[in-house]
């Protein structure tokens, strides 16, 4: 089975393709490139829900278009067929202890944190409203499996467009979505595409960070690409052999 892997920039996308080894095949398409290595398509799609919905929204599409639509004169596609899962991944930052820095996360749930209104009683997520999601379930075959092989705890990871930087904040998040795990900026874009295009998603982050104050020196993001890329390294198996209809 083929994988896509979304990342937002391209130290998250190069630090999933040392997970196999060798030197990647790069194939160019119209507004980006993705690395391929073996059945595994890494993308580095940009930071933010948008910037991960359109380039994950392309990539699948460009998987199933003759060479002819994007330049009259190639001879080959620019991909070899569907793919058959969809991976957001990168590095994020946690709430609680349960998932320290260099740790992973596998998302349950991949969650739009603040897409809604804010009201005088309080934020309201965009179902409340009465229109659109605010969630994605990835299959929980799928995030057992990978948490297991992977070393990571799974629960719900937070989408939001601006990364959290007080306290406050942190605690309103938590406060509205208790148990969740972690916050990163493009996984509810990458569901979003996947699942107009019926292809599964699952939500993979390694921690750099603490939600809440921003202190960079406390950051950790050499540590959180190496764990990375040892979490691609371990799950490579599981995720190019899983198949949704035996689940």
């Amino acid at each position: 089975m083929r994988v896509l892997v979304v990342t937002a920039v391209p130290v998250e996308r190069d630090a999933v393709t040392r997970a196999f080894g060798g030197t990647p095949e790069t194939v160019a398409l119209p507004g980006g490139e993705v690395h391929r290595c073996g059945a595994f398509d890494v993308l580095a799609g940009g930071a933010g829900p948008a910037a991960a919905a359109a380039a994950t929204a392309f990539a699948l599409a460009a998987a199933l278009a003759p060479a002819s639509a994007f330049a009259p004169t190639a001879a080959e596609p620019p991909a070899p067929g569907p793919y058959g899962l969809v991976v957001s991944a990168g590095i994020g930052g946690a709430f609680t202890p349960l998932t320290p820095l260099g740790s992973l996360v596998v998302a349950s749930d991949i969650v739009a944190a603040d897409l809604g209104a804010d009201t005088p009683d309080g934020f309201r997520p965009v179902t409340a409203l009465g229109f659109g999601r605010d969630r994605f379930a990835p299959p929980p075959a799928l995030v057992r499996e990978v948490a297991a092989a992977a070393g990571a705890t799974a629960g719900p990871v937070l989408t939001v467009s601006t990364v959290t930087g007080t306290a406050e904040r942190a605690a309103g998040l938590l406060a509205a979505h208790p148990g969740a795990l972690a916050e990163a900026m493009e996984g509810f874009g990458v569901a979003e595409a996947a699942a107009r295009a019926d292809v599964p998603v699952l939500e993979l982050r390694a921690v750099s960070n603490a939600v809440g104050p921003r202190d960079r020196d406390a950051w950790r993001i050499g540590d959180a690409l190496a764990a990375l890329t040892d979490a691609f390294g371990k799950t490579a198996p599981v995720l190019e052999g899983w198949n949704r209809h035996d689940h």
